[in-house]
């Protein structure tokens, strides 16, 4: 949805253009330093707007008819300018943190896509707020339909193309169900690497354990497309199930949420992404 912000250059307010994923926002201009920095007020509109709560003709609507509130007082001016570090809103009466970029975990069921336009089974989205949906929140890569575990969402482009990115080798573990036994040659050749179709080189697991009779732990690094299913079945065996348990240092045991629950993402976890 497009929208836009102003700065000052020379004194001058200019209106500049900006995509709706990036947030109505207004920015002052640093003739010492050249650089952009972020006011810290905006309108209760656009404030309310960043959050994904609608159009501006909308948030304004929820304004006048007095379904927001800050401190205990019902705003009614949706021109009015507002502090958003450290806001807190209360719209329909629920309480709303303000957040300029949204960095969430999610416990992903099976039987659900991560595509924005699923076409067998509903997609992750669905399981995340409204809100979430217009602030324009993406997986951060993907997991397939019925592969379960975390996964990364975000509305912030750098992170989503930093994380996303084949140079950004960070070991991801999974746990596979076997269709076949485990063997200790299976775990051999899986560790030595694999030839799978139209890669230059052999793919390697960085860590591969034997957890039980069909269960195998592995860690990768590259993120290729569906590389564990594919990896197990060059080396002679099938992946009926597959979970991914932690991303970096960030595991899913340590955000306590359950399958199908998400939560935010602190600073600290996101530096164990690393």
């Amino acid at each position: 949805m497009p929208g836009g912000g102003r700065f000052e250059r020379g004194g001058v307010p200019v209106v500049v253009k900006t995509s709706y994923a990036c947030f109505w926002r207004r920015f002052t201009l640093s003739s010492a330093s050249g650089k952009v920095t972020p006011m810290s007020k905006l309108s209760l509109d656009r404030i309310l707007q960043s959050q994904g709560f609608g159009t501006r003709k909308y948030c304004r609507s929820l304004i006048d008819d007095g379904d927001v509130v800050i401190n205990g007082v019902t705003q009614t001016n949706y021109r009015t300018t507002v502090e958003t570090e450290g806001l807190v809103l209360h719209v329909f009466e629920e309480e709303w943190v303000y957040r300029q970029h949204l960095y969430l975990a999610l416990y992903k069921p099976a039987n659900f896509e991560c595509s924005r336009k699923p076409s067998h089974h509903p997609g992750v989205l669905t399981l995340l707020p409204e809100q979430f949906t217009w602030r324009e929140v993406q997986p951060v890569g993907r997991l397939d339909h019925d592969t379960t575990g975390m996964l990364l969402m975000s509305d912030d482009g750098p992170f989503i193309h930093a994380q996303s990115s084949p140079k950004r080798h960070v070991p991801k573990i999974y746990q596979a169900t076997t269709q076949e036994p485990v063997t200790d040659e299976l775990v051999a050749l899986l560790l030595a690497g694999v030839q799978l179709h139209d890669e230059p080189a052999p793919l390697a697991a960085l860590v591969c354990v034997k957890r039980g009779e069909h269960q195998l732990e592995i860690v990768l690094e590259q993120g290729k497309y569906h590389q564990v299913k594919r990896m197990l079945a060059a080396a002679g065996n099938h992946c009926s199930a597959l979970h991914r348990s932690a991303i970096g240092s960030l595991t899913l045991e340590s955000l306590g949420i359950a399958e199908g629950e998400w939560c935010y993402l602190t600073p600290e976890q996101i530096a164990l992404l690393a």
